[in-house]
């Protein structure tokens, strides 16, 4: 970081306000908005389906906020993961939703594959008959730099077994998430 300052011309030796700066955002990278990179999935707590529950359910709004990988600017955005689970379906608690969303999204990376990553991820661990992952974010490489266009939002979905098989399903969760098909 300290050489990325000095290539900018930034003087983080004599400047009192960037004196100690190459530390604090290598930190921050490292600490917080990488951090899915260097730790492990947060542990899961898992309940069995005792009642055999099969009905769409959905969890979301989350807060998700990531980095392009292209310039490390901020995507700051919204998910919704629909879930059609079976009797052998795990049950996870509901904030691991949030947990796994943020393990996702702390690395630098693409839209489209963060919720492709979550999406298999949630098959993994849930196997559910079906899975719906919408993603809305605003990309900061947008807003910043080229073409500075601040109205711009990304909307992408990955769908899965009975979501992608049945388009009534796919509507009812589109509809009840408040979006467009």
């Amino acid at each position: 970081m300290k050489g990325v300052l000095e290539s900018l011309v930034i003087d983080s030796e004599s400047d009192h306000n960037t004196q100690d700066t190459a530390r604090r955002v290598a930190k921050m990278y490292l600490t917080e908005v990488f951090r899915g990179r260097y730790m492990p999935a947060p542990a899961l707590t898992e309940f069995p389906n005792i009642e055999r529950l099969n009905e769409l359910m959905i969890v979301g709004p989350i807060t998700v906020r990531s980095a392009c990988s292209h310039h490390f600017c901020p995507i700051m955005g919204r998910l919704w993961i629909g879930l059609m689970p079976n009797e052998h379906s795990n049950l996870i608690g509901l904030s691991k939703y949030a947990r796994l969303a943020e393990w996702v999204m702390s690395r630098p990376q693409i839209q489209e594959e963060a919720i492709t990553q979550m999406a298999e991820l949630l098959i993994r661990r849930v196997s559910p008959d079906g899975l719906a992952v919408v993603m809305e974010a605003d990309h900061f490489c947008m807003h910043w730099r080229g073409v500075k266009d601040s109205a711009t939002k990304m909307i992408n979905s990955v769908m899965r077994g009975s979501f992608l098989k049945d388009a009534a399903l796919r509507r009812e969760f589109l509809s009840l998430i408040n979006l467009k098909n």
